[in-house]
């Protein structure tokens, strides 16, 4: 009780002496460096409107950087611009442009090491190589950024938010496009991803690794080279999420890759080359998704058990399932397939036969990717036809028992 009393004194006593360094070109202040050599834990940086052509800001004090509407730093492409090396420090309404580019040095608009409590928030970052760094951290905040790029390769252009062993972060309402990965989380846990848009990245709107306990929901991730990544991770929540229009011959909406204990549901994965693409992934749960004009719906590449697809919508999709092995460990029960043919006699809303969602057409072009073309050719209608009659080279026993004759999930 003492040791709280002590603490909350000095608190009082930093915040009641905390001060305001005004910067702009008519300031006795004129660079942001100056104004950090002359604050102390507690004060804030206050930038006037104007532009501010520096780089290399090294700060390891808690304070607050705030920039009145019209701020610019530019840093001229030569290097990183704001690096943060110490906890309990806010920014807030900057506008960054020109990162330098490095093929051996992760420059960034604004870097955070060894941080904790922190907030980043309602930043324009502008033709970057990373946008927010942020390494080493935890219980942070980033939120109401726009991060942007303009470069063409993967070699030469950076992630618009990269967290690397972090943990209790929260990252929400920020748009990154023009970018390598939108957002990519590596080593970070217990964390939150949502209502943000990543669009128009070179390689992947969301990419993590070796990430665990972490939630994403209500984002948007949309016609991104590659799509969404989700690799070597665990106990994963994503829900209400939007993939779409990520086209390619590499391309996904989600890529799933030794994935284990997750919940997938209530997500729209809508006109991608492949909706999910899973391999190594165990103990899944797949519900109330919508799988709407995808090339496949869903493509399973092996390894893949105890998962259970339930309650989903498969529309219009070329092609509903890709299996590349006869033996089955999944449950398929429940879902509304638009290629169904069966009927429902007794009008209880589920179909009278089962539906087998794996077609042989579907087997073939695993094998032989040119095939293809053949897609809406009289001779794959026969093909399939005898395939279901009598199934020699799909899994007998995958299907779905159960499936249900309306949409199940009224999204569109």
């Amino acid at each position: 009780m003492k040791n709280t009393i002590i603490f909350f004194f000095l608190f009082s006593f930093s915040f009641l002496h905390a001060k305001q360094i005004t910067v702009c070109n008519s300031c006795s202040i004129k660079t942001i460096k100056q104004a950090v050599l002359q604050a102390e834990n507690g004060d804030e940086i206050l930038l006037k409107k104007g532009i501010y052509k520096e780089n290399n800001i090294v700060i390891n004090k808690s304070i607050t950087l705030t920039g009145e509407k019209g701020v610019i730093i530019d840093g001229e492409n030569s290097g990183g611009i704001i690096i943060f090396e110490t906890d309990n420090f806010k920014i807030k309404g900057l506008k960054i442009i020109n990162v330098g580019m490095s093929y051996t040095i992760d420059y960034a608009a604004i870097k955070v090491i060894r941080a904790t409590n922190f907030i980043i928030e309602d930043c324009i970052l502008e033709n970057v190589f990373f946008g927010l760094l942020v390494e080493k951290s935890k219980k942070g905040i980033i939120r109401n950024n726009t991060i942007s790029g303009n470069r063409k390769s993967e070699a030469s252009s950076g992630n618009g938010i990269h967290i690397w062993d972090g943990s209790e972060m929260e990252v929400y309402n920020n748009i990154a496009f023009g970018l390598r990965d939108g957002i990519y989380f590596e080593f970070v846990k217990n964390s939150k991803v949502f209502k943000n848009k990543s669009y128009n990245n070179i390689r992947y709107g969301l990419h993590f690794m070796f990430s665990n306990k972490n939630v994403y929901h209500h984002n948007i991730f949309e016609n991104n080279g590659a799509g969404v990544a989700v690799m070597f991770s665990k106990f994963i929540t994503m829900h209400n999420n939007v993939f779409k229009l990520n086209w390619g011959s590499a391309s996904y909406g989600l890529l799933l890759k030794e994935i284990y204990d997750a919940e997938i549901y209530n997500n729209v994965f809508q006109e991608n080359t492949i909706g999910i693409n899973g391999e190594g992934c165990t103990r899944i749960n797949y519900k109330n998704n919508t799988f709407l004009r995808n090339g496949w719906a869903i493509k399973i590449a092996g390894a893949c058990y105890a998962n259970i697809f339930e309650s989903n919508d498969f529309l219009h999709n070329s092609l509903d399932l890709a299996y590349n092995t006869k033996v089955n460990d999944n449950k398929f029960e429940n879902n509304h397939w638009s290629e169904y043919t069966g009927y429902d006699l007794n009008k209880d809303g589920v179909g009278d036969i089962p539906y087998r969602p794996v077609k042989l057409f579907s087997y073939v072009v695993n094998k032989t990717p040119e095939a293809l073309v053949l897609l809406r050719s009289l001779f794959v209608d026969i093909i399939n036809f005898s395939e279901k009659v009598s199934p020699v080279f799909t899994p007998d026993d995958l299907m779905d028992k159960k499936p249900i004759m309306k949409v199940i999930n009224d999204r569109f």
